[in-house]
């Protein structure tokens, strides 16, 4: 009797709590993160279906948030999981016993993971042991470049090479430091700062990479100080110094040269340069209509989620995304799930922005060295600064970290520099409507466009670089750059355009009193690994030729024919857009076929590009020949990923993308690489100044004969009762 009163007690007492949880669940006392808040912008909100049900689909769950990563912690669950911090003190302690490392360990620029073999990755599985960790690492000692590979399971260095090519390391934060310090140490520098009227105290310098001009730069590491009064403004970069040059040597730590030019140029004005919110006049009318705060909201949470750290998963996507510390991103293994089969199959190995370059446009002293490499020369990771919630990332952002290494080998962790988080900006995924006639009934149907965005932002100096890699569940990649910031800018002493007489070369117009916006270039060189179904690929030139009729053939004169071309080898693949040559550029799988025959694949799809107009004798040209053309083919070779080369700081440019292209290895039916140069011309006007508005331009990777027919057919269209519904305040004008 006791047993069966406790068994009903106990039943009573489970009964009630899934009442209250089933009561909690529809009314909760508070609301999870997720659900939209509209507490101070709408007088209520709620959701009219929290649990989510259309035909076909099971019910949907509300997701947890994915915990945060503890990197003290933290162990790799995949082979391209990058180094954790466990993983880079390992690599620190076996290079201090090293014996070439004995009396005094290297500067360390560069550590990350040396990735497996490919074929390895390809063969792994989840659950299977990680192939052996390795790290790479690029080190200075010594006036040399060392280029080392540590076997962590092993503890030991397994591979060194020194000076391998021409050109150093990226620049370290404290090669930079050093840089911008031995100026203040020589009198004939601080002797012209006070001439031009500026306290030493409101002194701010940069170091600038110098590029390679010839002999009289090699042999020794090179970096050009230039510097700004800050007096007034945290917007500094509008105040230079204009004509002042001060080359320094940072190994021997002194200065080799200054360049003093600019002496009648007058220094900018601070007046209405600080872009920062809490320093603008808020009692200014804005003289617009405020936008009210807008979000895109998800009742039930993210569709995406991020498994063991590193691996994506979202609706028929899959993919592992990596932190680096010189690509700033890495998108490795990206797969789509067939709608028919259900099976995933292989679209890119791997996918990352390869290198930038930046050329000036002024010939002058003080400008002509400014033909930047972003990514070889400073590192799109490492001048990754954290994202701003809500204005760099919408709500239900996921945030990734980064993990690198001080100089001295200690690691450290770049905290939100990616972010992952889905996009529905009122696009739609496919549409059609037609209209009731002959007895036919309407027909309205429209689905929405959703897509997945992976986001990085880097702040190399002025200018910051927003990379999205956006999948879309159609099957395309679209890949966008953004450009913002601030503007390199040249003092003069113009006020106005009146006063440029009409022989003035200048280098660009001005944007505002006394400040020139110099014309330069950006371009953004994407190393693209497809494999589409598999390794072996051919890389397809689908020309659209002008046929002309016969007389009696047809009233038309003339009609455009689709001829395919399939590339032999590397010189065969070599790209320059033309707009009055139109083709398309396709990635194909010859050995995979679609339903009706046709190979399946990928195409690239340029959008708005730019292409270098520099002599292709000029050095910065040289050094940066891989943007001689829009596209390149090469044979994959796991050696070859950086398109300015591996050392590009001082480079001379013999081991860039074009280099490697003109050996014209075959690369039909092989494991193959496409590298895409994204390009702009920018001619800055007044409204980049003081702070550039985002420009950007994009590029897709687009199925072409993959799927059997389009692959979001079945997807469900939205109706009102999905959404939370928001009311707000009233007296809105």
């Amino acid at each position: 009797m006791e047993a069966t009163s406790f068994l009903h007690c106990f039943f009573l007492l489970f009964s009630s709590l899934l009442l209250l949880i089933f009561i909690r669940s529809w009314f909760p006392l508070s609301k999870p993160e997720f659900l939209l808040d509209c507490s101070e912008y709408s007088s209520w909100c709620t959701s009219k279906n929290r649990i989510q049900a259309k035909s076909g689909v099971a019910l949907q769950t509300l997701k947890p948030k994915p915990k945060p990563i503890d990197h003290l912690t933290e162990t790799p669950k995949h082979p391209l999981d990058p180094l954790t911090i466990q993983e880079i003190n390992k690599v620190r302690s076996i290079l201090s016993f090293y014996p070439p490392f004995l009396s005094s360990l290297p500067s360390i620029h560069s550590l990350s993971l040396d990735e497996p073999e490919k074929s390895t990755v390809l063969n792994w599985k989840r659950g299977d042991n990680l192939p052996t960790r390795k790290a790479s690492i690029i080190a200075f000692l010594n006036d040399q470049s060392h280029v080392l590979v540590v076997d962590l399971d092993d503890n030991r260095v397994i591979s060194h090479r020194v000076d391998p090519v021409s050109g150093y390391p990226i620049l370290t934060d404290e090669d930079m430091s050093i840089a911008t310090k031995i100026p203040l140490e020589n009198a004939e520098f601080i002797g012209i700062i006070t001439s031009r009227g500026v306290k030493i105290s409101d002194l701010a310098c940069i170091s600038l990479a110098t590029g390679w001009y010839g002999p009289d730069e090699e042999g020794r590491r090179l970096i050009k100080v230039q510097c700004f009064s800050k007096q007034g403004t945290a917007n500094f970069y509008m105040r230079p110094i204009e004509g002042l040059t001060v080359t320094v040597d940072v190994d021997m730590k002194e200065v080799v040269k200054i360049s003093h030019t600019g002496k009648d140029i007058p220094i900018p004005k601070a007046t209405n340069t600080d872009y920062r919110y809490s320093v603008q006049n808020l009692n200014k009318p804005l003289n617009m209509k405020p936008i009210n705060p807008i979000s895109m909201e998800q009742p039930l949470g993210p569709s995406f989620s991020v498994e063991d750290g590193h691996l994506v998963k979202w609706a028929n996507w899959e993919f592992h995304l990596k932190p680096d510390s010189r690509a700033g991103v890495i998108i490795s293994q990206a797969k789509v799930r067939d709608p028919d089969s259900g099976k995933l199959r292989s679209v890119m190995y791997k996918g990352f922005p390869s290198e930038l370059f930046v050329p000036y446009m002024d010939p002058s002293d003080a400008w002509y060295f400014k033909t930047y490499m972003d990514a070889g020369e400073y590192g799109m990771g490492l001048t990754a600064m954290s994202l701003v919630p809500l204005n760099d990332c919408p709500r239900n952002a996921y945030y990734m970290d980064g993990v690198f290494a001080y100089t001295d080998g200690t690691p450290y962790v770049r905290s939100n520099m990616v972010c992952v988080f889905e996009r529905y900006a009122g696009e739609i995924g496919w549409r059609h409507s037609e209209s009731p006639a002959s007895g036919r009934s309407e027909i309205r149907e429209a689905r929405p466009k959703v897509s997945l965005v992976v986001r990085t932002a880097s702040s190399v100096g002025n200018y910051d670089y927003i990379i999205d890699w956006e999948f879309q569940a159609d099957g395309l990649i679209r890949v966008k750059v953004g450009l913002s910031g601030m503007l390199m800018v040249k003092g003069t002493k113009y006020q106005n355009a009146d006063q440029v007489p009409e022989e003035e070369n200048m280098s660009g117009p001005l944007v505002s009193e006394n400040v020139i916006g110099v014309v330069h270039d950006h371009f953004v060189t994407f190393y693209l690994d497809m494999d589409i179904d598999d390794a072996d690929n051919s890389f397809v030139k689908v020309n659209l030729v002008k046929e002309e009729t016969s007389p009696d053939e047809s009233p038309r004169r003339s009609y455009l024919k689709a001829k395919r071309h399939v590339a032999k080898s590397e010189k065969d693949a070599q790209i320059k857009l033309k707009l009055y040559d139109p083709s398309e550029f396709h990635v194909v799988n010859p050995s995979k076929k679609s339903k009706v025959g046709n190979p399946t694949g990928y195409k690239v799809v340029p959008a708005g590009t730019a292409a270098s107009l520099l002599d292709q004798n000029d050095p910065p040209q040289q050094r940066s020949a891989f943007t001689n053309n829009q596209i390149w083919v090469t044979p994959y070779n796991r050696s070859e990923e950086w398109a300015g080369g591996l050392l590009v700081y001082q480079g001379q440019g013999e081991d860039t993308l074009a280099v490697w292209s003109e050996r014209d290895r075959p690369i039909e039916n092989k494991d193959i690489v496409v590298w895409y140069t994204l390009g702009f011309h920018h001619v800055p006007c007044q409204e980049d100044y003081p702070i550039m508005p985002t420009v950007s331009s994009t590029f897709d990777l687009k199925p072409v004969n993959f799927f059997n027919n389009n692959p979001i057919l079945r997807v469900a269209p939205t109706v009102e009762k999905d959404l939370p519904s928001c009311s707000a305040n009233a007296n809105l004008a």
